[in-house]
């Protein structure tokens, strides 16, 4: 979850050098959203369960279209997961740490 944290946390720096207009800070931070996802896969599946529930696929196919299908890319979409999607991914990641023993 702490690699997943690191991305996020890159990924959100770049979201602040500048717009996602800019292809190159577009294509960094779906760089990064992609690899924070991915390192999630890596979690037990009871955990992901635990953690995100019937939301992991959603999830995962957000990684999958950044990944298999990016000249496509709708960058409102990207924007839209930003900004409604990662803060509560954050949320549960700490929350989740925090609650580890």
């Amino acid at each position: 979850m702490l690699e997943a944290l690191d991305h996020l946390a890159i990924m959100n720096e770049h979201r602040r050098r500048g717009s996602l207009d800019d292809l190159v800070i577009l294509d960094a931070i779906c760089l990064r959203l992609a690899s924070a996802i991915e390192s999630l896969s890596r979690l037990p599946e009871q955990r992901r369960q635990d953690l995100f529930g019937n939301e992991w696929h959603v999830i995962w196919a957000t990684r999958n279209r950044i990944a298999h299908a990016y000249v496509h890319l709708d960058a409102s979409i990207i924007a839209a997961t930003l900004d409604h999607d990662v803060p509560p991914l954050i949320a549960t990641l700490m929350a989740a740490l925090e609650s580890d023993p």
